[in-house]
């Protein structure tokens, strides 16, 4: 059975105070409706800057309570759907993303989506990448509003995060608290100019509890490989923590000395920008599933409830 989770329940930070809007048991299948990181507030290309309330950013719907979740737990995330609205929006403007410092006014695109693509303009129609931009659970400490990325997940705005994807996050609080939103019908690496086409969703993900197992940061595992996400200050830090975290997932669960799993880490591993423009900035480590199949390594097997 498939619970609904409509968009009368939202957050704009993931926060361990924030008031549960469903409780579920670990194996449950939630549909999440979610606005776009504009809470649908921008419907046409004349909208200006001065018109959009600038504090319902990245609204995320939920949180969801999973009762067997405590801290020091995985939550596990599998994304078994995404369901995009007609019409997305994009924005660029001063101090906006890469290129905030050469634009000179606050400019709006509506992008329709037909038929499987994004209807960029007359020349140009994009492959849809239908993708999650924040998502993730309550932090350990303070509040974290749903614009910045963290060990919880977040605005992690990382491509990947997309249909047949599975996410594993690190329980800091007790119900994991589990929200999501800011859907992009498709995102370049980087999302150079802050925003990729953001566009209202529904969402099936069915989430499990893993005890037995602790993880520092979010993982991400596709049909292609795995990946560590790691947001920092910088994106070098964050690269290098990323690198970092997947070896020590890794190497232990294969014959190689810490030496030779770095040069294979070299060899086969890819380090991949996420964003570059929220206030932290995200980076992941990406191994193919080859090498784990080579070690018939396989995450988090046991105690999954």
């Amino acid at each position: 059975m498939t619970i609904q989770l409509t968009t009368e329940s939202y957050i704009y930070a993931m926060d361990k105070n924030n008031k549960p809007a469903l409780t579920v048991k670990s194996g449950s299948r939630v549909e999440i409706d979610t606005f776009d990181c504009f809470q649908d507030q921008i419907q046409s290309e004349i909208a200006t800057f001065n018109a959009i309330d600038w504090n319902q950013i990245n609204p995320a719907t939920g949180p969801v309570y999973v009762e067997e979740a405590q801290p020091g737990d995985i939550l596990k995330v599998t994304i078994d759907d995404i369901q995009l609205g007609d019409q997305g929006v994009m924005v660029v403007g001063p101090e906006l993303g890469v290129m905030g410092h050469r634009i000179e006014k606050f400019e709006v695109k509506i992008i329709p989506v037909k038929e499987d693509k994004a209807i960029f303009n007359k020349k140009i129609a994009l492959p849809l990448n239908p993708m999650i931009g924040v998502i993730g659970v309550a932090p350990e400490g303070e509040a974290v509003n749903n614009g910045t990325p963290g060990a919880h997940g977040g605005n992690m705005d990382t491509k990947l995060i997309t249909t047949g994807a599975t996410l594993y996050f690190p329980v800091f609080q007790k119900g994991a608290l589990f929200a999501l939103g800011d859907l992009h019908a498709a995102m370049g690496d980087g999302e150079i100019s802050v925003s990729g086409i953001e566009i209202p969703a529904k969402v099936k993900v069915t989430l499990e509890v893993i005890k037995g197992h602790s993880i520092h940061y979010p993982i991400l595992e596709n049909d292609d490989g795995i990946a560590t996400l790691v947001s920092k200050e910088l994106l070098d830090e964050a690269a290098n923590v990323a690198v970092e975290e997947m070896i020590d997932l890794l190497q232990p669960q294969t014959d190689l000395s810490l030496a030779e799993f770095t040069m294979l880490m070299s060899a086969a591993g890819q380090a991949q920008i996420s964003q570059i423009v929220d206030p932290l900035k995200t980076a992941r480590f990406f191994v193919p599933r080859s090498i784990l199949e080579a070690y018939d390594i396989k995450l988090f097997q046991k105690e999954v409830k």
